[in-house]
C-alpha cells in the first residue's frame, strides 16, 4: 500500500513563474493538511504572519476532519456513532457531500469508511480482503442512514464516515474565506487541491501544471485532481483506493486521472473523485455539468 493518503497529481508552477513581475516577490509557505503537502503562495509584507494564521486554521480544521487525530470531531462521531452539536464546518462539508452523492447516483458516498478500512487492514498483511469481509463492510454503507442537523449527527451501528474525497478541498475553501475576510487577493492555496484568490501578483492567472501534461490557468477558481491508482492496496499497484460503494470493489477505471475546476475546491474535489467511477468522457461531462460553473479540465485515459 502506498504511504501517501492521496495522490498529488498537480503542482503549481508559481515558484518558477516564467514571467518577470513588477510586484513583490512571491512568498511560499509549506506545511501539511490531512496528511498531504500544503502550500500558500502570496506577495505581501506580512506574508509570514499570514502564513502562520493559515497554518493555525488548517490545524483547527484537521481537528474536525482528520481520521488520524483521535480526538477529531470525525473520529468522535465514528467511535460513538453520534456527535452532538457538531461543528458548522462538518455539517457544511457533509451537506456538500450529500449533494454530490445524489448527483452521482450514489457513487460518491462518505459512508464507505468501513470498506476502505477493510481493504487497508488486509493490505497491511499483504493481502486483499475476502468476499465475506467485503460483504460485511458493504452492509455498513448507506448515505440515507446518516441523520444530521445542527443538534446532532447520528450514524447507525457499525457505520463510519470518511471525507477523504472532499475535505482537502473544503479546507482550501475555508482558508480562502479567511483570507478574503482579511481583504487579501492574489493568493494561491494548495491543500492537495487548489484554490486561487484572484491572480498571480503580476496580473496573470496562476499557472497550474497537470501531472498528465498541460496547464490550467487559475483565476478566482479551484482545481482538483483524482487518480484511481494514486493510492493502492497491493504491491503491484493495480488495486486502487477509489471504491465503488454499491459493489465494494475498487474501481477498474478507464482513467489515469481526472481534473475538475469549479468555484469551490470542495465541489471540485468531490466531483473529480466521483468522476473516476464513470466510464466515458460524455458521462463525466454530463455529471459535472449538473454543478454551476464546474468544468472538466482533463480526463486522461489509461
Amino acid at each position: 500500500m502506498t504511504t501517501r493518503r492521496r495522490f498529488l497529481t498537480i503542482s503549481a508552477a508559481a515558484i518558477a513563474f516564467p514571467y518577470q513581475s513588477v510586484a513583490a516577490p512571491v512568498y511560499t509557505w509549506q506545511g501539511i493538511a490531512l496528511g498531504a503537502r500544503a502550500t500558500l503562495r502570496l506577495a505581501h509584507p506580512d506574508a509570514k504572519a499570514i502564513s502562520a494564521r493559515v497554518a493555525a486554521e488548517i490545524s483547527r480544521l484537521e481537528n474536525i476532519f482528520s481520521l488520524y487525530r483521535p480526538n477529531s470531531s470525525l473520529m468522535q462521531l465514528n467511535h460513538a456513532g453520534q456527535l452532538d452539536f457538531p461543528p458548522f464546518e462538518l455539517l457544511e462539508c457533509l451537506s456538500i457531500a450529500g449533494t454530490v452523492h445524489r448527483a452521482s447516483g450514489g457513487r460518491f458516498d462518505p459512508t464507505i469508511q468501513p470498506l476502505w478500512a477493510c481493504y487497508a487492514e488486509a493490505s497491511a498483511h499483504g493481502m486483499l480482503p475476502e468476499k465475506d469481509a467485503i460483504s460485511r463492510a458493504c452492509s455498513k454503507n448507506g448515505w440515507k442512514r446518516v441523520r444530521m442537523d445542527s443538534s446532532a449527527i447520528v450514524l447507525e451501528p457499525e457505520m463510519a464516515l470518511t471525507l477523504n474525497g472532499i475535505a482537502q478541498g473544503y479546507i482550501a475553501d475555508r482558508v480562502a474565506e479567511m483570507l478574503m475576510d482579511e481583504g487579501l487577493t492574489n493568493v494561491l492555496i494548495d491543500t492537495g487541491e487548489f484554490r486561487a484568490l484572484g491572480t498571480h501578483p503580476d496580473g496573470r492567472a496562476w499557472p497550474v501544471t497537470l501531472a498528465a501534461g498541460g496547464e490550467v490557468p487559475l483565476d478566482t477558481r479551484a482545481l482538483a485532481t483524482s487518480a484511481p491508482l494514486g493510492t493502492t492496496f497491493d504491491e503491484q499497484a493495480r488495486v486502487g483506493h477509489i471504491i465503488e460503494p454499491r459493489t465494494g470493489q475498487p474501481v477498474q477505471s478507464n482513467w489515469r486521472e481526472i481534473s475538475v475546476s469549479a468555484a469551490s475546491a470542495a465541489v471540485a474535489d468531490a466531483l473529480s473523485t466521483a468522476a473516476c467511477l464513470l466510464e466515458t468522457r460524455d458521462e463525466i461531462d454530463t455529471f459535472v455539468a449538473q454543478f454551476q460553473d464546474a468544468h472538466v479540465e482533463d480526463a486522461t485515459a489509461v
